[in-house]
């Protein structure tokens, strides 16, 4: 069976359910799902995607940057490579947080409004219609940025009352919601194996 070298960012926050979702993707494509759990450089060079979950963006930033992961990760994307952002990941994939407290790594032309859809007690459950699913997916929102501007380049996957949640820009797919928290995980085949250019190990 080949071997997908999946990396997730994990200097900040749980990355268990991302791993699981990554698992159900890879194993539904034939391919076994190497995880590897990032909090040092030296290793987003050897893994054929990447995964930058939420948590809060600020304290991811500065951690990506301390330890030198953060220009590994923008090679990884110059190289053509598949990354997932979800929430707080896609804060600091952005062009723009808004926030000069979060050092962004301009990976998605899109700038974001941190916690634009409320607090904790805000959060809700909803379903997209996503481009390249035939079915709505059920998008749980907690705490999520709200994308407000979008490059040109910029593919809009989905939308939620007028904005875009969900978008494609090059090799990086990046969400204001959280996929991996339900038991479908489309969007990471979506983000990973659509149109699966990823050269896995045999």
């Amino acid at each position: 069976m080949d071997t997908l070298r999946a990396g997730v960012i994990a200097v900040q926050g749980d990355v268990t359910e991302h791993a699981d979702a990554i698992e159900r993707a890879a194993d539904a494509h034939g391919v076994e799902a190497e995880l590897v759990e990032i909090r040092r450089a030296g290793l987003v060079p050897d893994c054929d995607v990447l995964l930058m979950p939420g948590g809060e963006s600020t304290t991811i930033s500065r951690l990506l940057e301390r330890e030198g992961i953060d220009d590994e990760i923008k090679a990884h994307v110059e190289a053509g490579k598949p990354v997932l952002a979800t929430c707080a990941g896609l804060i600091v994939a952005s062009s723009d947080a808004k926030d000069d407290r979060v050092q962004t790594l301009d990976l998605v032309d899109v700038t974001v409004d941190r916690n634009a859809f409320g607090r904790q007690v805000d959060s809700f459950e909803a379903p997209l219609d996503v481009t390249g699913l035939d079915s709505p997916f059920p998008s749980v929102f907690i705490r999520a940025p709200l994308i407000d501007e979008v490059g040109d380049g910029v593919e809009i996957l989905a939308e939620w009352d007028g904005n875009p949640v969900a978008v494609r820009d090059g090799p990086v797919v990046g969400t204001s919601f959280h996929p991996e928290l339900t038991a479908d995980s489309r969007i990471h085949d979506l983000a990973f194996f659509d149109e699966l250019e990823v050269e896995v190990e045999a």
